[in-house]
């Protein structure tokens, strides 16, 4: 039973823009808090940003003026808009839901952005 399907992803150059979308089942979603990690080549998972039911939100560093984080609780449904992109941003993304969860059906499959130079 799949639980969490991310999509969004693609190949596009610096400076532009993608939205990343992650449809969870009702159970997982609700009242908890969400996330997007990432994963570039050779590198350890890392977060990118968290938000709660609430919509309060959170994000690594490097994110902060770019990144955009985003919940239809209706829809069980989040977005990543991530503005300005860099080619340091080329990684897989995954969704986490809830976040901080290691269980494995709480990650999605991943979708994969490239950034080119």
């Amino acid at each position: 039973q799949v639980q969490l399907v991310e999509s969004g992803g693609g190949l596009v150059q610096t400076g532009g823009s993608l939205r990343l979308s992650c449809v969870a089942s009702a159970n997982k979603f609700t009242y908890n808090t969400v996330g997007w990690y990432r994963q570039a080549p050779g590198k350890y998972r890392e977060w990118v940003a968290y938000i709660t039911y609430g919509r309060m939100t959170d994000y690594r560093d490097s994110g902060k003026g770019r990144f955009t984080i985003s919940r239809d609780n209706a829809k069980n449904t989040m977005y990543l808009q991530i503005d300005s992109l860099r080619p340091e941003d080329t990684a897989v993304y995954y969704c986490n839901v809830p976040w901080g969860s290691q269980d494995p059906t709480s990650w999605g499959q991943g979708t994969q952005d490239t950034v080119s130079s």
